[in-house]
């Protein structure tokens, strides 16, 4: 084909002597040499005001739960050997435990203490849903008190389960006797059931338990947890409340009986870390609340 008298196309027409795309692309390079830079230059400034902005501002944070530390007045005390601050306006401390704890060295457990603060109790997970047992639930029951603990069982709360089967496998696991704590359901998720099957089947467990060993359990939950699913139907029920990072005691506007305070404790006699916890009475409240 004879291809003297086609025109080319523009993009590769000639024009002062370079192609036209050439050209084009100098034009850009120039101007973004010169047009943009006052531009790219604010923005670099800007992204600088941000950085020293966001820097100063984690320094306030930072600053602000420093003094709140130091300055705010407060009831714990540090305590080397457990790991974590310890409220010393409680009498008696204690710990609660499963088999994430492996095996436990009881009378290490018995015997630590520092200063006046002693392990004084343990709650032991004993059973969850309707037919699971926690696998060191019978060594940690026979052996704490062995040790010469005062002990107590806790149930793990499944609420898209039956209520009164899941009291029946606690009922079934669980011989309290003389001198233990009574009986705790542990609540604190849905398990994506409504919130009125949760109660019901709270009630159902809280019912049957409450007739065979004779006495009102304990309810253990979370602040926020107890608030929105729990309260004004149960507030006749001891309560045991989980609340962290807490100066003093937990944010809850009804009485409550134990605290736990902290889930990062350590213990003689226990290889992981575990969650410490308070009474909220003194010893002769605490002897009333044992198992005749």
């Amino acid at each position: 084909m004879d291809n003297k008298n086609t025109v080319l196309p523009a993009d590769t027409r000639v024009k002062h002597g370079r192609p036209a795309a050439e050209s084009a692309r100098s034009r850009y390079l120039c101007n973004r040499c010169t047009q943009p830079m006052a531009i790219r230059r604010k923005k670099k400034n800007y992204r600088k005001l941000k950085f020293i902005l966001f820097v100063l501002a984690a320094v306030v944070l930072a600053g602000g739960i420093l003094w709140w530390y130091n300055y705010v007045p407060s009831n714990f005390v540090t305590y080397p050997e457990f790991g974590i601050g310890i409220p010393e306006n409680f009498m008696i401390h204690g710990i609660d435990v499963s088999h994430h704890q492996d095996d436990i060295n009881w009378d290490l457990v018995h015997d630590m203490q520092v200063r006046q603060v002693k392990i004084g109790f343990v709650f032991i997970k004993a059973t969850e849903g309707i037919g699971r047992v926690d696998n060191h639930f019978n060594r940690n029951w026979a052996k704490s008190k062995d040790a010469g603990m005062c002990r107590g069982a806790y149930h793990y709360f499944l609420p898209s389960k039956s209520g009164r089967l899941q009291a029946q496998n606690f009922i079934d696991v669980v011989d309290l006797e003389h001198g233990d704590l009574p009986p705790v359901l542990d609540v604190e998720q849905t398990n994506g059931v409504s919130g009125d099957r949760l109660r019901r089947e709270v009630k159902a467990f809280l019912q049957t338990v409450e007739d065979y060993y004779g006495v009102k359990p304990i309810i253990y939950t979370n602040v926020d947890f107890y608030r929105v699913y729990l309260n004004g139907e149960f507030d006749d029920y001891p309560l045991w409340v989980a609340h962290y990072l807490q100066r003093d005691k937990p944010r809850i506007a009804r009485n409550w009986l134990f605290w736990q305070h902290n889930e990062a404790g350590r213990v003689n006699g226990v290889r992981t870390k575990v969650d410490f916890n308070v009474f909220n009475g003194d010893s002769t409240e605490f002897r009333k609340l044992q198992m005749d």
